[in-house]
């Protein structure tokens, strides 16, 4: 069945539509919000959870106040609301209550609602950066970059702790906070980790990195975190780390991991239908992209296998040896044919849909959409040339629309059996040019609605189809239409078989051939069962790497020899090891057990990089200074120093006066100075050098092949509701 909306938009005039049926029919409610304009950028906000609430921003003209329109009932009615600030970001809902909104203005404040935005309240005045954690807000106040304080509040406002001072940047990764923490000699910056939201820190044992690099925390959960570390220079490349535990101790993962520094484009992917499998890129020597995984949470990294029913193209050397690599965040940057990203969904179990090549390394040719059915160990080509797709009804449905930007369509795709075949259905006799592909996150809707529009020489009809599959899949799947499945298997005669970070996984999983309905209460079953411990349970130990194709760890040249000591919690460890140490979450019992100590050499130690013990108003005066024209940077130094040494001494209490009339002077120039230089976003680095995708092109040239500057991209060809928030990059 099907139900279509068309409405007509005129050019100056867009209505705006609210649903709750799946997209089958649309309400105009514009005149509910008074024929207001909404903003193009963080103009809607919607309730993280299915509660109904969604916030509009609209455009008021003269630029001296903004106002939202408030529903808590699916948009079905809006209540205005005028605010005393206008939103420099999209209103942020609390994870734990709805009900409290977090917003910064374009004047650096931040303002708190509890009220689902009928009041609000200016907590704190020059604010760079928000980020929330369950009740906790945490977030910069303004200064020079390098010299900024971490605060945090965990009633509303009420009252505000500083946790951190001398930070250049932070970021939250699961129970993990991070601030990239300027050293003393001020040209590094070093990790610090607390895992208390701020009231002790460690430093984690990571490189410190210079001006022109970054850290980037790539995923993160309550036990352990992906850490990318930049290399010096323009290199588009760098290193990528895996923690302990505690977020402290690092082992190198993945050299030569893509990342370029323009944008920070990864193709890192967390495979989020099988625990403890990641896809990501590296740039190999020869400057080619070449796509690898891992399937035990950063253990080991290996090329993905070559679909059987795939030729390897024109980029492999050997044409009966090649690998499959995938199209992610960095093939899109690079403008190619490639319209979404890799998908895959937490109970669709080892379901993955990617596009991808076939070859040496990744080819800028048009790609073809590959599906992987045991969580990346085995491929097939599912469907040739790029599509959007989604899944549905837990995995039991695959839909795709064919991407064609130029050409209307008028069919979608869909699979019953995980994509080995294929079905396809007519959804209107009168094509439309696609724009996207939208369904209920959860991927347990048997719904999809399909966005387009219709071209004329008048005005343009905007339609959006769904499609409700339910007609097709009539049947309730029963216990007879499930198989037991074992994750991580590919011999099952070996005891260890399906061993991934100390357990087995049995789940019951659809049969192929059942065509039934898995139902919106589906729930993934598994069954685990512990496993003897071995060296594939433990990741190579701070100072210690694994050689290429081999599982023994080996210690670092620039280590051999040296004693190895860190700071936790206050006091002077030294690490004994043999170069192993667990798998943070591997659940093995017995077996193999490398030794590994931590001896506490009772000594303190403490590391006064983000101590927020310093006089605050020197923090303040340091910060106003350096927005004054009247002083120059050399008096201005000296001027520092002195209050530094002297700020304890009466003597220096007219000085700091002084200093405080000034600072009331120039809080204008010193909010100008925030805006621009310190909260103006992530700094640019250089270019990266060139493309390598490009270099394919040239080295292998194809008749028919794309030109990646001319094919039209569309970033996502899935329509996504969600809160935009801060990428974890600490800068």
């Amino acid at each position: 069945g099907t139900g279509v909306s068309g409405n007509t938009l005129l050019h100056f005039h867009l209505p705006y539509l609210s649903c709750s049926n799946y997209g089958k029919t649309f309400q105009d409610v514009t005149s509910l919000i008074n024929n207001t304009f909404i903003r193009s950028e963080y103009g809607i906000a919607i309730s993280p959870e299915n509660s109904g609430k969604v916030i509009l921003t609209g455009d008021v003209s003269g630029g001296h106040g903004s106002r939202i329109f408030v529903s808590d009932g699916f948009g079905k009615s809006f209540t205005r609301r005028d605010l005393p600030f206008i939103p420099m970001m999209q209103i942020t809902y609390n994870p734990a209550d709805s009900k409290v909104l977090m917003v910064v203005s374009t004047n650096n404040e931040l303002w708190l609602s509890e009220d689902f935005g009928s009041k609000w309240k200016n907590v704190q005045k020059l604010v760079c950066l928000v980020k929330c954690c369950d009740f906790f807000f945490f977030f910069f106040l303004s200064g020079e970059r390098g010299m900024l304080e971490l605060r945090r509040t965990t009633d509303f406002g009420k009252t505000v702790k500083t946790v951190a001072s001398k930070i250049y940047s932070f970021g939250l990764g699961g129970r993990f906070l991070f601030a990239s923490v300027m050293t003393g000699k001020g040209t590094l910056r070093a990790i610090h980790v607390s895992v208390d939201h701020g009231d002790t820190w460690n430093m984690a044992q990571l490189p410190p990195v210079g001006h022109e690099q970054f850290y980037s925390i790539l995923a993160a959960n309550d036990e352990m975190v992906f850490m990318h570390v930049d290399e010096p220079g323009d290199t588009g490349f760098g290193t990528i780390y895996v923690s302990d535990d505690r977020g402290t101790v690092y082992s190198k993962s993945l050299e030569r991991h893509l990342y370029t520094t323009t944008g920070g484009d990864t193709d890192f992917t967390n495979v989020t239908s099988l625990r403890g499998v990641f896809i990501t890129s590296v740039l190999a020597e020869d400057k080619s992209v070449q796509s690898v995984v891992s399937f035990d949470q950063g253990g080991e990294w290996v090329p993905l296998r070559k679909p059987a029913n795939s030729k390897c193209d024109a980029t492999a050397k050997d044409p009966n040896k090649c690998s499959l690599h995938i199209h992610a965040a960095y093939s899109t940057a690079m403008k190619l044919n490639v319209p979404m990203l890799p998908l895959s969904e937490p109970n669709a179990v080892g379901l993955i849909l990617a596009h991808g090549s076939v070859g040496d390394a990744i080819s800028v040719m048009r790609p073809d959409v590959y599906v992987s059915d045991d969580g990346g160990y085995t491929w097939i080509k599912a469907l040739s040339g790029p599509h959007h797709y989604a899944i549905l009804d837990s995995g039991g449905l695959l839909v795709a629309v064919e991407h064609s930007p130029n050409q209307a369509v008028n069919q979608i795709k869909f699979s019953t059996d995980e994509g080995q075949c294929w079905g396809v259905y007519n959804f209107t006799d009168d094509p439309i040019y696609f724009t996207g592909l939208a369904s209920e996150p959860g991927a347990r809707s048997m719904n999809v609605s399909i966005w387009g529009y219709r071209d004329s020489l008048i005005n343009e009809y905007w339609i959006s189809i769904t499609i409700d599959f339910r007609d097709l899949l009539t049947r309730d799947c029963e216990d007879k239409d499930y198989v037991q499945w074992l994750a991580h298997s590919n011999d099952i005669s070996d005891p260890n078989d399906g061993c991934i970070l100390g357990y087995k996984e049995k789940f019951l999983r659809l049969r192929k051939d059942s065509v039934c309905w898995n139902g919106r209460d589906y729930q993934v079953t598994t069954q685990p069962t512990t496993c003897l411990c071995t060296l594939d349970d433990f990741l190579c130990d701070f100072g210690y790497y694994r050689q290429e194709n081999s599982s023994v760890c080996v210690e670092q040249p620039d280590l051999e020899g040296k004693v190895l000591e860190f700071c936790l919690h206050g006091k002077e460890e030294q690490l004994q090891t043999t170069g192993y140490r667990k798998i943070p979450g591997d659940k093995c019992k017995g077996g193999a057990m490398p030794e590994r100590k931590e001896i506490d050499l009772s000594k303190r130690c403490v590391s006064d990089l983000v101590s927020p013990e310093l006089v605050v108003i020197v923090l303040y005066i340091h910060l106003q200074c350096v927005c004054l024209p009247v002083l120059p940077f050399s008096d201005f130094f000296l001027l520092l120093v002195f209050l530094q040494v002297e700020s304890h001494s009466s003597k220096s209490i007219p000085i700091v006066l002084s200093v405080i009339i000034i600072m009331l002077l120039s809080v204008t120039a010193s909010v100008i100075f925030v805006k621009k230089y310190v909260c103006g976003g992530r700094l640019v680095f250089l270019v990266h050098r060139y493309s390598v995708l490009q270099q394919h092109v040239e080295d292998n040239a194809v008749d028919g092949m794309d030109d990646p500057l001319e094919t039209n991209h569309t970033q996502n060809g899935k329509i996504e509701f969600h809160d935009d928030s801060d990428e974890d990059l600490l800068e």
